[in-house]
């Protein structure tokens, strides 16, 4: 079908970008727990440094999440 990006089903409302972002922070939390922001901040800041914008925006993303507390990682295909 064109237009549907691999891995989504149509309808869900989420990019695979997002996806990725979700299932990122959703690890780091179990992982890290308090910490997983600094986690992220850190690979956000390693990501500018070796100028990978893309992947930058990625962390920033998580960043986000990560703030928004654990209710957004949970919402799924109901967020943004």
């Amino acid at each position: 079908m064109p237009g549907i990006v691999p891995g989504n089903m149509p309808g869900s409302g989420l990019d695979d970008d997002e996806r990725r972002a979700r299932q990122e922070a959703h690890w780091l939390v179990k992982e890290f727990g308090a910490e997983a922001q600094l986690y992220a901040a850190m690979k956000a800041e390693e990501a500018i440094e070796q100028k990978d914008f893309g992947r930058c925006a990625r962390w920033k993303r998580v960043l986000e999440i990560l703030a928004d507390g654990p209710t957004d990682l949970r919402r799924g295909a109901a967020a943004k």
